[in-house]
């Protein structure tokens, strides 16, 4: 083992606010991060603090800690922070400060990862836009404008961290520090320049003296003494660039993110904790699940761009704050399994040997005497038996065993004891309804064209969108006036006139003569596109409107701070009977930034601009539309259904919900499944759900921005709907399942200290999402051999005729049961060499 290293902070007691806190030593060492003097293996979970608001961090924090973390990572966003050069903003979701705070009040460790480059699917990779603009300036390179503008960002996050003791070695929640962002995996993109940079960066972190180490992700030559660690589906074969340097994982990605008109990514527990038990296995000691609460988007946050209003990634912990069940569940019993191997895993490296084709066992054994040891079978369809310690053990394909003791298998990765709870949207109706009527609702035509006449401009030729904007919108009008007599070729007869168009990303609405003539967009995968657009010309004056749009700049890649919007052009009339075309490119263009309704402020409905009749106008492109609504009863979270509607934003009392766009569907021949084999390499396409349908059609309204009644939801419709659609629904529980098989290991809630001695039975666990709720009715139990699902249960040609009852005495009535599964206490099925399953599906109330 190499030694701790010498910039470890002793012992001192500080005072931090207005009580004593104990600051504890952070250190390294080639085995583990070292706390107070001792090694630990630790498991960690992204929670972005301006992805959920500040009401719901507490609970999301305890159902972190609750689910076997150790760690809260967050990054720290600089355009929220600073969107202004020189100004901050500190408050509501942006408040980093009361989210550690928060972190340290749970008893959890934070780990902060400034950045200041965060990727995270975040507009502009979380820089403000407004560095693009400084003189001179080079992102993420040896570039010293913006090494100076990173260095005085960092130095601000640390010095508040510092100011508010929050840092390990002050005795607050901060045990680790990241500087940059997975630049390793461009860097070669800069040149000789690469280099310098991360050297700089990394003599630059460490000299803010914060008295804890820091990481470089995906830096493979970060210098000492940076710990480079991983990103990905997996990475148990990784290895630091130095033996002195501790084996971390900082995004074990849980799923992936969800892109407008791509179908939606998920990703199975077996698999996710097949990844994390072979890190584990193979020396890891630091794991971090990105995500294990995504959240949402919200206001015009999301980048990419194409990247929807929800961040769910697939996370333990859904956009709304609720348990995604079984996935939070396994993966909480796979950390309780680990922690019961810790001591034998910090005080020696894992000794690995082969137990034939894809099969291996590795044991950690310290000379105190304790032992751990972890079967891996990694064949992706062959099951096997294999033997250990004179013990034989059935290992499933893609599976892990852990052995706590090296005799007894308290968890295996493809073997799910936790309950199944599935979660729905309940559409609000009756006395609760958010729908509102035809006549509450009003109205604002946003003007085709310019309308800005003191903020327009004029110059030649097709100007590029972000530098143009700032980001200070997502739209950009650019406008022409063509006057034509009778005799121009454009009318002449037999010409089919069509305005061609070729735009760099990412949408685009044509309008011609006041009338919206054709539409186009880009996709995540490819922001150009091209687009023929039908014109109908007259003689005299005719204008040509082309609003361009933005769906989030750009995040990741080198040089992505470079990449365009807008039309690129050419913009030419084609079909002209001559054959000929003319190219409207280096005309005189007409140019304004944003919309009236921007500018009047429409978005916190308190503007007198709004009208209310003669008549609702429906499906009609560019409206604002206006309605109140009391919010839905209860405490469950709430979301917006904007069925009916096209693409646009939408606000509440205020608050951006982000971009909606449920026009944008998927494609429906994709390779959809509600259901995923987990054995095998995971990709981000490999289960995909939601095939021809919406990329997303709730949209998440956190309960802290509603009032009982007199809420004001405002929404821009770009496209063109029906805003009586819209609807309200909220989230809830509905069924909760089961199934536990006879080979099960016990529940890991089962175990204690004691678990060396200890005989248990597989068990099947059942227990209501809330204390106050019992297990009412029972839809379905089967012991046997089911087939099926969760909500889709059958009964197999073997059942016993005693579970049911069985069942209905230990459950009915109570907030949670347990139910050996043997055939001792739920009768003989008769299923012969079958190896069987109890399944139970139940609803709470």
């Amino acid at each position: 083992m190499a030694g701790s290293r010498t910039a470890a902070v002793v012992f001192l007691l500080l005072a931090a606010s207005a009580s004593l806190c104990t600051a504890v030593s952070v250190d390294y060492d080639g085995r583990a991060l070292v706390i107070d003097g001792k090694r630990r293996v630790l498991v960690s979970g992204s929670i972005h603090y301006p992805r959920s608001t500040p009401d719901m961090w507490p609970d999301l924090i305890k159902k972190s800690k609750d689910g076997g973390l150790d760690i809260i990572e967050t990054y720290v966003f600089w355009d929220m922070h600073e969107p202004v050069r020189g100004q901050y903003d500190f408050t509501e979701r942006k408040d980093l400060v009361k989210f550690v705070k928060l972190v340290a009040e749970a008893g959890l460790y934070l780990h902060l990862r400034i950045g200041p480059y965060v990727c995270a699917e975040w507009n502009y990779g979380g820089f403000p836009l407004w560095l693009h603009f400084l003189p001179g300036i080079q992102l993420r390179t040896d570039n010293d404008v913006y090494k100076a503008e990173m260095q005085r960002f960092t130095a601000k996050i640390v010095g508040m961290m510092k100011q508010n003791n929050l840092y390990a070695s002050q005795g607050g929640p901060i045990v680790l520090s990241q500087i940059e962002n997975e630049y390793g995996n461009i860097d070669w993109q800069y040149g000789s320049s690469a280099k310098p940079y991360i050297d700089w960066a990394a003599q630059m972190a460490t000299s803010m003296n914060t008295g804890v180490p820091w990481v470089m992700c995906q830096q493979n030559n970060a210098p000492d003494p940076m710990i480079n660690t991983c990103n990905g589906f997996y990475c148990d074969q990784f290895t630091p660039n130095s033996p002195s340097k501790p084996k971390f994982w900082t995004e074990l990605w849980s799923g992936w993110f969800s892109a407008w008109g791509n179908p939606v990514p998920y990703r199975p527990v077996e698999d996710v904790a097949f990844a994390a038990a072979r890190f584990y296995q193979n020396n890891g000691t630091l794991l971090n699940y990105y995500m294990y609460h995504g959240g949402t988007n919200f206001a015009r946050t999301s980048g990419g761009p194409f990247i929807t209003t929800s961040y769910d990634y697939d996370s333990p912990i859904d956009e709304y704050g609720l348990l995604r069940q079984p996935k939070w569940g396994h993966l909480k019993d796979l950390h309780k399994a680990i922690k019961l191997c810790e001591e034998a895993m910090v005080s020696t490296v894992g000794n690995t040997t082969s137990l034939g084709q894809n099969l291996e066992v590795t044991v950690y054994k310290a000379e105190s005497g304790e032992c751990a040891a972890f079967l891996a079978n990694f064949d992706w369809q062959l099951d096997a038996t294999v033997t250990f310690n004179g013990n034989s053990y059935d290992l499933p394909a893609w599976s892990v065993s852990i052995l706590p003791d090296c005799k007894n298998v308290v968890y295996n990765t493809a073997k799910v004891n936790a309950i199944t709870a599935l979660t729905k949207f309940v559409p609000q109706s009756g006395s609760n309804s958010s729908v509102v009527s035809l006549s509450s609702w009003s109205w604002f035509k946003e003007p085709v064209g310019i309308s800005l006449n003191n903020e327009a401009f004029v110059l030649p030729g097709l100007v590029e969108q972000i530098n143009t904007t700032a980001d200070k919108s997502d739209f950009l009008w650019y406008s022409l006036s063509i006057d034509l007599n009778a005799n121009d070729p454009l009318l002449k007869e037999g010409s089919q006139i069509l305005l061609h168009l070729d735009s760099v990303g990412h949408g685009l609405y044509a309008f011609v003569n006041g009338d919206l003539a054709g539409s186009g967009k880009g996709s995540s995968s490819n922001n150009k596109f091209s687009m023929d657009v039908p014109m109908n010309l007259e003689p005299g004056n005719n204008t040509i409107d082309l609003l361009c749009l933005t769906v989030g700049l750009s995040n990741y890649g080198a040089f992505f701070d470079t990449y365009t919007a807008g039309i690129g052009g050419p913009v030419q009339f084609k079909g002209l009977a001559n054959g000929s075309t003319i190219d409207l490119s280096p005309q005189q263009w007409t140019y304004q930034v944003g919309l009236k309704g921007e500018q009047l402020g429409l978005s916190n409905g308190v503007s007198g601009q709004w009208d209310s009749q003669p008549a609702l106008p429906k499906n009609t492109p560019l409206t604002w539309y206006k309605t109140t609504f009391s919010a839905p009863a209860g405490n469950s979270p709430v979301a917006i259904d904007f069925t009916g509607m096209g693409k646009g934003h939408a606000w509440v009392n205020g608050h951006g919900i982000g971009r909606y766009w449920p026009a944008n569907v998927a494609p429906s021949n994709g390779n959809c499944a509600d259901t995923c084999n987990y054995r095998g390499s995971y990709s981000n396409n490999k289960c995909l759900k939601g095939c021809g349908k919406p990329t997303q059609q709730q949209y998440h309204v956190p309960r802290s921005w509603l009032k009982p009644t007199g809420n004001t939801l405002v929404v821009l419709e770009e496209i063109g709907g029906d805003p009586t659609m819209i609807s309200f629904a909220t989230r809830e529980l509905g069924l909760l399942c089961g199934k536990v098989s006879e080979n099960y290991p016990a529940p890991l809630d089962l175990w204690d200290s004691n678990y060396l001695t200890r005989v248990t039975k597989p068990t099947l666990l059942l227990e209501c999402p809330s204390p106050s709720q019992v297990i009412k009715r029972l839809q379905f139990v089967s012991f046997g051999n089911p087939h099926g699902g969760c909500g889709g249960y059958t009964h197999g040609r073997c059942r016993s005729n005693r579970a049911r009852r069985v069942i209905h005495r230990a459950c009915t009535g109570k907030t949670k049961c347990s139910i050996d599964v043997t055939v001792e206490n739920l009768g003989d099925p008769n299923c012969g060499n079958v190896t069987k399953s109890l399944a139970v599906e139940a609803f709470c109330g």
